[in-house]
């Protein structure tokens, strides 16, 4: 069997995060960090935008705004981002004012899908010169804690200090993870919504506000903006029971492409908190994704605005005529009538939302303008932790989006230093 001193599961900024912070406390450590993919994932390889601001990225039950401006000078010593700059930002703030919602100026850098994948090459070949072992496409199955060791999928594994962090794709494996270690944790919160396309000349704000971050009336918000070269994606994702089902994206290449198709896309969500007896936010979310891909033919839904707003399901020659001046970037979508998918409760605030961002920048409700669903996020497990470096159990502890302790790639990155900072006192 061998043993290591840190065991790090997960690549993706909280990992890296943690590595690092690790390689500068204890740089005699022998660390093994595995991902269960065959490259390193996380939200910088997806358009890689990243936030320098709070509280977005870091939800308030675990950072106060001290704590997390400590961390984002650290995360951003590693990173060096260039911010973007910023104009006419006044204008849109003051008229979301005037309807009650707000406006969150944010730092924020983008690096673009392509851009992100030369940071990750980057801090690869780092961790590397500094003795970190990455094993790529080796899977945690399971922990035995009493012992400290963990089985992937190709051996077994010692630690003294263990770090889990997935991201949100392994939120079901986290709370297999915390089912073992008998954690308590809370899974009551999700976010519903749906992903916005259209010409960048009916949401021109982002030429002034790359990702603009607005904050509506009940629990609504616009995130993840992708312009320039912008496309919506597909994601793959399993149920906790085996089934398969598809969510949308969005991404972006870097400016540095020197192309653009003209689109803009982003996500306005929903959260919603449920309460006894409803206890599970994950199989709420996938019960809605499988109602979806039960109307789409397996496939995730879009409708034309101009169609939603005449109470009609959008069909494929709705894509290619008059108004409809644009083809969808994800053409697998299967067009038809969102309203039948999304709980009523949840497209009207949605819909009224999307009302307001169009008075505050007129044009994004176009007849032509593209609703894509699902966008679901499942980040939300809250975890009984033990202290305030998200130690779960004996020389056990997590980070990340998946672990509820992050939104984003700054606050993944800087909670895997928090966690870091913890475990080396176990080394």
């Amino acid at each position: 069997m061998e043993q290591y001193d840190v065991v790090i599961v997960g690549s993706g900024p909280a990992g890296m995060g943690a590595a690092f912070e690790i390689t500068q406390k204890r740089p005699d450590a022998k660390i093994l960090m595995i991902d269960k993919q065959r490259f390193s994932t996380g939200g910088m390889r997806n358009d890689c935008k990243m936030n320098f601001t709070f509280p977005i990225g870091f939800p308030l039950e675990y950072w106060d705004q001290e704590q997390a401006v400590y961390y984002l000078d650290k995360v951003s010593e590693y990173l060096n981002p260039d911010i973007m700059e910023k104009s006419n930002v006044n204008i849109y703030a003051d008229r979301a004012k005037r309807l009650g919602v707000r406006l969150v100026e944010v730092k924020q850098a983008h690096l673009g899908t392509d851009g992100g994948l030369k940071l990750i090459r980057r801090l690869q070949e780092d961790l590397a010169r500094r003795d970190v072992e990455l094993s790529l496409h080796e899977e945690m199955l399971t922990i035995d804690a009493e012992h400290r060791t963990i089985d992937t999928s190709i051996r077994t594994v010692g630690y003294r200090t263990l770090l889990i962090a997935p991201g949100r794709q392994g939120f079901r494996f986290l709370q297999e993870m915390m089912d073992t270690l008998k954690v308590q944790y809370v899974d009551n919160i999700v976010d519903v919504g749906v992903r916005v396309e259209t010409r960048i000349e009916r949401y021109p704000i982002v030429r002034d506000y790359y990702d603009p971050k607005f904050m509506f009336p009940e629990k609504v918000r616009t995130f993840c903006t992708n312009s320039g070269d912008a496309h919506v994606v597909q994601e793959k994702s399993i149920t906790s029971y085996g089934e398969t089902y598809y969510s949308v994206n969005g991404h972006a290449y870097s400016a540095e492409k020197g192309r653009e198709n003209g689109m803009v896309n982003f996500a306005i969500l929903k959260t919603v908190g449920l309460t006894e007896p409803l206890a599970s936010g994950q199989l709420f979310a996938e019960h809605l994704s499988l109602q979806a891909m039960l109307l789409g033919g397996g496939r995730p839904l879009m409708q034309r605005v101009g169609d939603f707003r005449l109470g009609k399901r959008s069909k494929a020659g709705d894509f290619n005529h008059d108004l409809y001046d644009f083809p969808p970037t994800l053409r697998t979508c299967c067009p038809g009538d969102i309203s039948l998918a999304i709980p009523a409760r949840i497209l009207r605030t949605i819909w009224k939302s999307m009302k307001h961002l169009d008075t505050i920048v007129p044009g994004v409700l176009h007849p032509s303008t593209i609703m894509y669903y699902p966008e679901i996020k499942l980040y939300a497990n809250k975890p009984c932790y033990a202290d305030s470096h998200f130690r779960v159990a004996d020389s056990v502890f997590f980070a990340g989006d998946g672990a509820g302790t992050s939104r984003g790639i700054t606050g993944a990155w800087a909670s895997g230093i928090r966690a870091a900072e913890g475990m080396a006192a176990f080394l």
